[in-house]
């Protein structure tokens, strides 16, 4: 009876002090994704997600990749997600793209339809589901920061967003609603009107505040899961 108390207490103590296994999260997107692990132009929001869970002395239990490749539309993320995604074995992915879908458009003609939009993204959805993997959306934030609604892409961004919302219903995902949360915050701290230059540098890229922002809303609700 005593050899068994002391095999289990040793195998008790062993569980209480073996490294827990960190909750792995890839952000998959575009360029704000992509510089979002990097230093420079601006400290990227991944980046500034870290740093927020180093305060709450969280930051051991996750592990915290991006994936975000300049120029993507929702099609680039379906076509390279095994290699970069699911060959990686995330406990949680965080989709973030929409602005390229919509801006290149206009930009270069190489946009995406709204219908093709949808599809593609829906399909992301799912192969992700398939692999128990968690999903969490975010709506597009910002191309142009100007309160009167006078970005020439705006309507196509609400459009878009509300694509997104209606995705998350539809799944049941959490929804991270950038484009809702940038224009109540640029309402309120935008009063000259700007393009730009409040949250983004460069009416769609995040400065140090708008990296900070997305990092603080994009906690908020992951922070749950």
């Amino acid at each position: 009876m005593k050899k068994l108390l002391f095999i289990t207490t040793i195998l008790f103590i062993s569980c209480a002090f073996a490294p827990q296994k960190k909750i792995k999260i890839i952000f998959f997107g575009d360029s704000i994704t992509e510089l979002g692990v990097k230093e420079k132009p601006y400290k990227g929001y991944i980046l500034k997600m870290d740093s927020l869970l180093k305060v709450q002395k969280k930051n051991g239990a996750y592990d915290l990749i991006g994936s975000g490749i300049s120029g993507n539309k929702v099609y680039d993320l379906y076509l390279r997600m095994e290699e970069d995604v699911l060959n990686k074995n995330p406990d949680v992915v965080v989709i973030y793209v929409g602005v390229n879908d919509v801006w290149h458009k206009t930009l270069l003609g190489t946009g995406t339809d709204a219908d093709k939009f949808e599809k593609f993204y829906q399909a992301i959805i799912k192969k992700l589901k398939d692999k128990n993997i968690k999903v969490v959306l975010c709506t597009p934030a910002v191309v142009g920061e100007k309160t009167d609604m006078s970005n020439p892409l705006d309507g196509d961004l609400n459009k878009y967003s509300n694509i997104i919302r209606d995705l998350a219903k539809k799944n049941n995902l959490p929804l991270i609603d950038l484009r809702k949360k940038f224009i109540d915050y640029l309402k309120t701290n935008n009063p000259d009107n700007k393009e730009k230059e409040v949250l983004t540098y460069d009416r769609v890229h995040m400065n140090d505040k708008g990296n900070l922002f997305i990092a603080d809303e994009m906690w908020k609700v992951m922070k749950d899961l």
